[in-house]
C-alpha cells in the first residue's frame, strides 16, 4: 500500500463520514433554531426545552436515513476489504 493510496483512503473516508452525518445535524440544527425562536418569542429561557425536540428529531432522521446511511457504509467496506486482497498478492 503506498502513501497515495492511504491519502486517497483518507480523504474518502472523511468525506464520506461527512456525507453520512449531514442530515441528522441539519435536521437537529433546523430543530434547534425553531425552538430557539420559539423559546425568544415566548421569553420561556428552560435550556431542557430544547434538547428533547433535538434528541427525537435526531433518532427520527436516523430511522428514515438509517437504510441509506448502511447501504453506503456496506458499500464502502466491501470495496476496501475487497481492494486488501490485491495488496496481499
Amino acid at each position: 500500500m503506498t502513501e497515495f493510496t492511504l491519502l486517497e483512503l483518507l480523504k474518502e473516508t472523511i468525506y464520506l463520514s461527512f456525507i453520512i452525518s449531514m442530515p441528522m445535524l441539519i435536521i437537529g440544527t433546523i430543530v434547534g433554531v425553531a425552538i430557539s425562536i420559539f423559546q425568544t418569542a415566548t421569553s420561556i429561557q428552560d435550556q431542557s426545552l430544547s434538547f428533547i425536540p433535538k434528541l427525537l428529531a435526531t433518532i427520527a432522521s436516523i430511522a428514515a436515513f438509517g437504510p441509506w446511511m448502511l447501504s453506503i457504509l456496506i458499500q464502502f467496506t466491501t470495496r476496501i476489504l475487497g481492494g486488501l486482497q490485491h495488496f496481499g498478492k
